[in-house]
């Protein structure tokens, strides 16, 4: 993988920092950079096919519907899903668990059923589920390891009650990649309707969800080099029919009289009002990239930025690196925490230095509580990081213990 190459693809390299710097950028599992190719098919499509799509007979409009569907179709290609139709585009993979919150589990589930998740998630795959305890939807929880991997004896968390599994492809914080795949095969054996959040999982790896096996499976587009602001949820075509609509309003249906609605067809149920059409186009055009230098380069890259890291912070005496030691087992974050020295003054000392890190609880406080910590900072690296900057991470983390006095 030819990264210089791919360095010379992203803008925001050419900016200088406040200290004179290029910036070293190691906040990839909050959000991505993007690339002049991803940049430029929003350009293109505004300067030259916007309209509002699926509602004007008109050229132009034509033009934007075919943009939006042919981003769709790629999506679906991308995820697996055996119909585009089984796509449905959200701003985000928060609002598309909120989507199977208010449209499956909120109707479908009764009083006294129980949703399974994990102890590692991101808040949006625990908070819509404490929400339905309002609804007497129980909660359980998979607990994690001090290594960072789900409980082995997982199953005995299912309960007859157990109605829904939900569960991160990879932790945000942790950087595990869990086996969602033999999740999903044990509770479809039970009868247990599956959610998989990738979010922090496609960045790296196309998500197959054939193979996995889940019902739903929610991811963002701005954490794979897409703008902000478009989310995909994959939906099992069987479900989705079933299913009421999340939002109301235009798009959505076929028929309105007085006191009388039909809605619309697949996937057009699930998407009210005018479409967020440039996220589409900058979605198709980031898989178009990722594609082009190839998962398997990514991944390779990934586990050896990743690997350094983790060997690198292991050498300071105050500092636990969390999740898996093997950066085969995880994607490429790297969440530490310095028992001498706050995540929040590290991150401060980093952004001195022209280094972006993450500190805090990463919307993941029920695993730092669980791990007893307060917060921790964290690296995360993608497909324009170098080698040299963990250098330029680790040079920081001495100077920190330099400042703090930590010997």
């Amino acid at each position: 993988m030819n990264v210089e190459a791919i360095r010379g693809d992203f803008p925001f390299l050419e900016k200088k920092t406040s200290k004179g710097k290029t910036l070293a950028y190691l906040d990839n599992a909050a959000t991505t950079q993007k690339p002049r190719q991803v940049i430029g098919s929003i350009d293109n499509y505004y300067e030259r096919k916007n309209a509002n799509p699926h509602r004007g007979i008109y050229e132009l409009s034509e033009e934007a519907t075919d943009e939006y569907e042919k981003a769709r179709k790629k999506t679906a290609e991308f995820t697996g899903a055996a119909s585009e139709i089984e796509v449905i585009f959200v701003r985000n993979a928060t609002e598309g668990t909120n989507l199977v919150k208010n449209s499956f589990a909120k109707p479908m589930l009764k009083k006294g059923d129980r949703i399974l998740t994990t102890i590692m998630e991101h808040h949006a795959n625990i908070v819509p589920w404490i929400m339905l305890e309002e609804e007497g939807i129980g909660l359980d929880y998979i607990e994690v390891t001090d290594e960072g991997k789900l409980e082995e004896d997982w199953e005995k968390r299912i309960t007859p009650q157990t109605k829904m599994v939900c569960v991160t492809h990879a932790s945000n914080v942790l950087g595990t990649i869990n086996d969602v795949a033999a999740i999903c095969e044990i509770a479809r054996e039970k009868g247990i309707t599956t959610l998989v959040d990738g979010a922090q999982a496609v960045p790296h790896s196309p998500a197959n969800v054939q193979k996995i096996g889940c019902d739903f499976y929610v991811f963002s587009g701005h954490k794979m080099l897409a703008p902000m602001g478009i989310g995909v949820v994959y939906g099992r075509k069987e479900l989705l029919e079933k299913m009421p609509p999340f939002l109301a309003g235009g798009d959505m249906i076929l028929k309105v009289e007085r006191h009388k609605v039909e809605w619309n067809d697949l996937p057009f149920k699930f998407e009210a009002g005018t479409p967020n059409v440039e996220g589409a186009v900058g979605l198709a055009a980031a898989i178009d990239y990722l594609n082009g230098i190839g998962f398997e380069s990514i991944r390779n890259h990934e586990i050896q930025m990743t690997q350094k890291t983790i060997d690198a912070l292991k050498e300071f005496k105050h500092i636990r690196v969390l999740g898996p030691a093997d950066a085969k087992q995880k994607t490429g974050v790297v969440a530490f925490y310095h028992d001498k020295i706050h995540p929040h003054d590290i991150a401060s000392i980093m952004d001195e230095n022209s280094i972006a890190i993450r500190s805090g609880h990463h919307c993941a406080m029920p695993l730092h509580r669980q791990y007893g910590l307060p917060a921790s900072a964290r690296a995360s690296f993608y497909v324009y990081n170098t080698p040299e900057e963990v250098d330029l991470l680790i040079d920081a983390v001495r100077q920190a213990e330099k400042i703090f006095h930590v010997s």
